[in-house]
C-alpha cells in the first residue's frame, strides 16, 4: 500500500481550490455584482447522473454560485433540448451551462454540445475550446474539468515546468486523453498519447516519468509498468464484484493497480478520493472565470 505521503489527496487539494472560488465570489457581491450561475441540463432518470447533477448543484451553492437545475423526462426531443440551450445561452443569470452525459440514445450528443455558446461552456467541450487548448490560447478559454484537475494535482508534485519529462497518456478521448496531453505538452512534458493499439504499452510506460491512465480497464496499469518515483494519475472509476461484501455486491477500482503500484510510484492518486474531487470543483472554478471574463474582471488562476 501507498504511505500516506505517496498519495495525492484530491479531496484536498479540491477544498484548495473551492475555498478560492468562494473567496472570489464573495469579492464579486462586495463590487455589486451579481452571483456566478451555473445551470445543469439532465435528460432521464440514469442513477449516477442525477447523483453528479444533485453534488454539482450543492457544492455551486456552497461556493456561493447560484445553481439552476432543468431535469428533463428521457423521452424529450432534440428541438426541446436545443432550445432550452439556446435559451439559456441567451440568460443573463447563467454563466455556466453544462449538459450531464451520457444522453438518451435518440439524442445526438456532439449537436447538443455544440449548441451551448463557447462562452458559457464550462465542460470545455465545444469546438471552439478544444481548439483554443489546442492552439494554446487559454486566457479566455476552458478546458474540459476532468483534464485540468489532473494537471493541478500534477503540478502539485512536480511543478508547473514539466521540462525534461516523459509523459504517457493512455486513452485519446476528447473528455481526458486528448486534453491531458495538450496540457502536458503547454507544461513542457514530451508526451506519448498510448491507447488500445499501440504495441508494447507496458514498456512505454516504464520510461514516464508521469502515467495518466484513462482507459476505462480496471486495474490494468501493473507494477512493472512503472519506472520507480513516477508521477500517476489515476482517472479511471471503474465498478468490479466485491464478493468479499456480500453477494452482488460491487467496489470501486481505477485503472491503475493501486496496492501494486503505490509502493514503486512516487506519487499515485487513489480511487475513490483521487481525480473525482478535482472534477467538480475545476467545474466550479470554470464557472466563476466565465463569470469574471463576461463582466470583464480578470479572472483568477488555478
Amino acid at each position: 500500500m501507498a504511505s500516506s505521503d505517496k498519495k495525492i489527496d484530491g479531496k484536498l487539494l479540491a477544498a484548495k481550490v473551492l475555498e478560492q472560488v468562494k473567496s472570489k465570489t464573495a469579492n464579486l457581491a462586495q463590487k455589486g455584482m451579481q452571483k456566478p450561475g451555473l445551470a445543469v441540463v439532465l435528460v432521464g432518470e440514469d442513477p449516477a447522473s442525477k447523483v453528479y447533477v444533485a453534488s454539482k448543484g450543492r457544492m455551486a451553492l456552497q461556493c456561493g454560485l447560484n445553481s439552476f437545475e432543468h431535469i428533463l423526462p428521457q423521452n424529450t426531443s432534440e428541438g426541446d433540448l436545443l432550445a432550452l440551450i439556446k435559451k439559456l445561452n441567451e440568460d443573463d443569470t447563467v454563466d455556466g451551462i453544462l449538459v450531464q452525459m451520457p444522453l438518451p440514445s435518440h439524442l445526438d450528443e456532439y449537436k447538443i454540445i455544440q449548441a451551448i455558446d463557447p462562452a458559457k461552456d464550462v465542460d470545455g467541450l465545444t469546438l471552439t475550446n478544444v481548439g483554443k487548448l489546442g492552439s494554446a490560447h487559454l486566457d479566455d478559454a476552458f478546458v474540459a474539468c476532468t483534464p485540468a484537475g489532473c494537471m493541478l494535482m500534477i503540478k502539485s508534485i512536480r511543478g508547473s515546468d514539466l521540462s525534461g519529462l516523459n509523459a504517457v497518456v493512455i486513452g485519446r478521448s476528447i473528455l481526458v486523453g486528448k486534453p491531458v496531453a495538450n496540457l502536458l505538452l503547454l507544461a513542457n512534458a514530451t508526451v506519448t498519447i498510448a491507447h488500445s493499439r499501440t504495441a508494447n504499452l507496458p514498456e512505454i510506460c516504464s520510461y514516464a516519468d508521469i502515467i495518466v491512465a484513462a482507459v476505462g480497464r480496471p486495474n490494468m496499469v501493473k507494477a512493472d509498468w512503472v519506472m520507480k518515483g513516477a508521477t500517476v494519475i489515476d482517472v479511471g472509476i471503474n465498478r468490479i464484484p466485491a464478493p468479499e461484501k456480500g453477494e452482488g455486491k460491487t467496489r470501486l477500482v481505477g485503472d491503475v493497480d493501486y496496492n501494486e503500484v503505490a509502493p514503486i510510484a512516487g506519487a499515485i492518486t487513489p480511487v475513490p478520493g483521487g481525480v473525482g474531487p478535482m472534477t467538480i470543483a475545476m467545474l466550479m472554478a470554470n464557472t466563476l472565470r466565465a463569470a469574471c471574463i463576461r463582466a470583464g474582471e480578470t479572472p483568477p488562476q488555478f
